[in-house]
């Protein structure tokens, strides 16, 4: 068997390779422990340092690219290659046969300048996007994902991107194979592998070698595929393959398609559509007017191609990279990062907020308060059955575990440690809510120690301990131990059951059947304060419009104690048990009013969640266990933690750097702001070029020559796109990010509507002040007249950003940032140079007269306080106005 090294693999295709990865893994699945060691020149103790720094060079880091889109060159293409730009390439091409190669004085200045179009927008967006993806790679790196390695017979943590074959890894509840392994050892170990598979279920894994020889590669059992997750138990694994080695890299290409698009995504799209759409419509219509009207087919023709090249929003692209990619950065300034950009505007457009209680409603420090017999009276007794089980399980220790082991610590038990020797355990999942360990003293007295949710625990006792004495449980004793639990569990303290048996059989492998009859001895409470800024970030998320609603594994007294003290509706509970039994029909009516939902399964979580989706809502799901796994995926917008499980972070869009809720209120700020910021250029894009067509075809019926050439379009469109570039640094007015956004293409269109037509009248009102007062009304005279309307055009186009990027009074009410102010400033500037001064002779226009300027001054300020008088009335009949 040849095992495939960095190079080896290299001289093929990755889809090639699938058969020879297949038939590695096989042959390894069957080898027996000592040959496999041998053979990945590793032993149990694991790799030594010196043996890593060797493999590493071979294998390379441990990271899919097969796939991989985001690469320079896909980058690149990315920016050159949109519908916008390739409108204009073709139309370059065009121009290029009608300008140069058919003309008897060849102009190359119409081509250059679409050329120069398309080479700067692509050179922004490629720019911008080196800058979101650098950006983008300086955050992932915040967020750590390791895995536990035994090298040089030392356990360690180490980056998943370091881990090499031959590695021998810990694996526990939580974790993510970081890697193709093969089991050493497993204790109720259960894989959930969907993404390979499709398995619904996760499936069982054993370190004995498979039986079947002719079994699929995902049925082997001793086998663990890179990408899938522990779902309970724990493991000893060894590294058999990394990153393009796996079998999940042999499908990278066919698993790594292109996601669903975001409802923002799909709005972009579809103005982009109807922009495209207006363009085809009008180009012909004025190629048309202007042929018929003038009979100068061939000027006619270079006029509608150059109204084609002023009607692409080609800075679309661009605009949206700089937006995304400043939104992420300043998101992470409070803490908050992105793993993809599209998430930031559903980030923003979330209306509902789904979270856990611990650690996000509350301290996330568990204290050990109680531990107490079935009374409730105080019994150290129960806490040393509690640290035994704690301290000798070996799957995931939760802040539970690390409550009691302090509170044991505290008391000087971790002597009696030396006593007992664990010789079994069954895991936690969350089906059981449990989890056991077998312990044999030092009198080799077996002992089965369980701690568990109450019911849990009451449900596989068929005794209990009472006033000293062990009898079985009836009505009377149930009554008892429910009143204690319930007592307790109403004053806030989290209750958590210990039982106890010793008849155990002395051989032979423990599992859940065993824990049945056993002998429940009684109760520890913990205290988990509710955050002082809990109260805070619930009220400032309501006003922004985000409920928030607590989906908790928890029961229904600790999550109704806590969810008071911060101010989450508790007036209505329902407990997993209660969902269970409803339809969905009757869940989704629930979910209108029930704010705190308790006992959940994960897979109740992720119903809920969805059942808020069906209502309507764009859900997020903040969670950082195992058990949030399911809902995450659900969710529109999945949250998690740095500290969360692995899981947890991989399913995430949205990693925080502090599990506060203060810091999302700060991340949907933000990403409202830029959400706000791109449908700013949208709307004036939109209802800009809807305008431009109805002044086009009315100039193109009343003039008897063209109202302007393309060179003075082209470079009109030019100076207007730069004006804009500073919008992905504006600001938004606060009203804005009061409530959830969401894309709305209706808006849009009534927003051109408006604006449109309003544009189009103080156009063609400057056509009448050339016309009749200046007195460009001839063919001889129209550079003047040309000059004139591009100077009004390129003014009112840029000022005008100025008056639609707020829905209050600009520059009084509301002030642009520094960023737009210049680039808007600057390019005034340039047009009043270009307009009075000879360097119009440059565009083939004349410049203006002086006396043009108190007229310009007066059409001006008219379509500006036109502008303000719409907005007003768009407003108060619409209630929004970006």
């Amino acid at each position: 068997m040849k095992r495939m090294n960095k190079k080896t693999y290299s001289k093929h295709k990755l889809e090639d390779n699938k058969q020879i990865i297949e038939q590695t893994l096989r042959s390894m699945a069957y080898l027996p422990e000592n040959m496999l060691f041998s053979d990945m020149a590793s032993t149990k103790e694991g790799l030594t340092l010196e043996a890593v720094a060797g493999k590493q060079d071979e294998y390379g880091k441990n990271v899919i690219t097969a796939g991989s889109k985001n690469t320079v060159l896909h980058r690149l293409l990315d920016a050159v290659v949109n519908p916008f730009n390739v409108i204009l390439l073709i139309i370059a091409v065009i121009t290029f046969f009608t300008d140069v190669v058919a003309s008897s004085r060849p102009d190359y200045l119409t081509v250059t300048i679409i050329v120069t179009l398309v080479l700067l927008s692509s050179l922004v967006a490629f720019v911008q996007s080196q800058r979101s993806n650098a950006a983008a790679e300086k955050l992932s790196k915040m967020i750590s994902n390791t895995a536990e390695v035994l090298r040089d017979g030392i356990s360690m943590e180490v980056p998943m991107d370091e881990i090499v074959p031959g590695d021998i890894i810990r694996l526990s509840a939580g974790d993510m194979l970081p890697a193709d392994v093969r089991f050493l050892t497993t204790k109720d170990t259960f894989v959930a592998q969907a993404a390979l598979t499709g398995e619904s279920n996760p499936v069982e894994k054993f370190s004995a070698l498979p039986r079947k020889e002719d079994c699929s590669l995902t049925d082997l059992q001793n086998i663990g595929f890179m990408g899938s997750n522990i779902v309970s138990g724990s493991a000893l694994a060894i590294v058999l393959a990394t990153g393009n080695h796996t079998y999940f890299g042999s499908m990278a290409k066919s698993l790594t398609g292109d996601k669903a698009k975001t409802s923002f995504e799909r709005g972009v799209d579809s103005v982009s559509k109807l922009l495209i759409r207006m363009m085809i419509i009008i180009v012909p219509i004025v190629f048309l007017i202007n042929g018929l009207i003038k009979g100068d087919w061939a000027g006619a023709l270079l006029f509608s191609i150059s109204i084609a090249v002023g009607l692409t929003p080609e800075m679309l692209p661009v605009i949206m990279t700089s937006t995304l990619a400043k939104g992420a950065v300043s998101m992470s300034k409070h803490k908050v990062i992105v793993r993809t950009l599209g998430a930031i505007q559903t980030f923003g457009e979330m209306d509902v907020l789904c979270t856990d209680k611990t650690g996000t409603l509350t301290e996330d420090k568990i204290i050990l308060e109680k531990y107490m017999n079935l009374h409730g009276e105080d019994d150290p007794r129960i806490l040393r059955h509690a640290y035994l089980n704690s301290h000798f399980q070996t799957g995931l220790k939760n802040l539970i575990d690390i409550a009691i082991i302090d509170r044991a610590n505290e008391n000087g038990l971790e002597d009696m440690i030396a006593d007992y020797r664990c010789i079994d355990e069954i895991p936690f999942d969350f089906s059981r809510r449990r989890m056991s360990v077998v312990l044999i003293d030092k009198n080799d007295k077996r002992q089965l120690i369980t701690k568990g949710a109450v019911e849990e625990i009451l449900d596989i006792s068929s005794h209990i301990e009472i006033n000293g004495q062990v009898v079985p449980i009836d009505d009377k004793t149930r009554r008892i131990a429910l009143a204690t639990y319930e007592a307790h569990n109403k004053d806030g303290l989290r209750m958590i059951a210990i039982a106890q048996k010793n008849q155990v059989p002395d051989s032979g492998a423990f599992s859940v059947a065993d824990e049945q009859d056993m002998v429940l001895i009684g109760f520890i409470g913990f205290l988990d304060p509710p955050k002082e800024s809990a109260k805070t970030a619930i009220t400032a998320l309501r006003e922004h419009g985000v409920r928030t609603v607590v989906l908790t594994g928890d029961s229904e007294g600790v999550a109704i104690k806590v969810c008071g003290k911060v101010g989450v509706d508790n007036s209505r509970v329902l407990s997993g048990l209660d969902i269970e039994k409803m339809s969905d029909s009757e869940l989704l009516k629930a979910v209108a009013t029930c704010d705190l939902f308790a006992k959940l399964s994960p897979s109740q979580k992720e119903r809920v969640v969805k059942m808020f989706q069906m209502a309507g809502h764009t859900v997020g799901y903040m969670g950082d266990g195992i058990n949030d796994a399911p809902p995450l995926r659900q969710a529109d917008v999945g949250i998690s933690v740095d500290t969360a499980v692995d899981i947890a972070k991989e399913t995430a869009d949205i990693i925080l750097l502090k599990k506060d809720l203060m810091v999302l209120e700060e991340g949907v700020i933000e990403g409202r702001r830029t959400f706000g910021n791109i449908v700013k250029y949208i709307k004036m894009a939109a209802s800009g070029n809807f305008g431009n067509m109805i002044s086009i075809i009315a100039a193109s019926i009343f003039l008897p020559f063209l109202p302007m050439l393309p060179v003075q379009i082209l470079t009109q469109n030019l100076l207007c796109d730069f004006s804009q570039m500073g919008i992905p640094f504006d600001s938004v007015d606060v009203e804005y990010i009061k409530k959830p956004r969401n894309w709305e293409t209706k808006s849009i269109k009534l927003f051109m509507a408006f604006l449109g037509p309003v544009s189009s009248v103080f156009d063609i009102l400057c056509f009448a002040i050339m016309w009749w007062i200046i007195g460009a009304k001839t063919e001889a005279l129209s550079p003047l007249f040309q000059c004139g309307w591009f100077v009004f055009g390129t003014l009112s186009q840029v000022i005008v950003i100025h008056m639609i990027r707020t829905g209050k009074l600009p520059f009084v009410q509301s002030k642009p940032s520094l960023p737009l102010f210049f680039s808007t400033f600057i390019v005034v500037i340039v047009a009043f140079v270009i307009g009075f001064t000879d360097v119009s002779i440059a565009l083939d226009m004349a410049s203006l007269p002086l006396t043009f300027l108190p007229w310009l001054a007066a059409i001006l300020v008219g379509y500006l306080l036109c502008v303000q008088l719409i907005k007003s009335l768009y407003i108060r009949k619409y209630e929004e106005w970006m």
